[in-house]
């Protein structure tokens, strides 16, 4: 996957979390909730590759909303990776 717009890439095994990606590209990501998908500062755009993931479950939705995050974003602490993905976070 890539990080952008760092240019930033690794390779992960399916089942990755975003999170865990980005902390392996040595990129820093905000995180308060231990991962737990609570806070939403995790919140990655994703570029290229939505196809390849998960449908945005309820509970993420519910909590971006409660946390006034954008809806476009989606948490990395829970979303695994599946497939080639270009992301980007607003503090990069």
């Amino acid at each position: 996957m890539k990080f952008m717009p760092s240019g930033r890439e690794v390779r992960v095994e399916a089942g990755t979390t975003l999170l865990a990606a980005a902390r392996k590209a040595e990129l820093p990501i905000a995180s308060a909730c231990g991962e737990n998908q609570l806070c939403s500062l995790c919140g990655l755009e994703i570029l290229k590759g939505t196809g390849t993931l998960a449908p945005e479950p309820d509970s993420e939705a519910h909590i971006k909303e409660l946390n006034r995050v954008d809806s476009e974003l989606r948490l990395s602490c829970k979303l695994e990776v599946a497939g080639d993905l270009v992301v980007t976070a607003q503090y990069w």
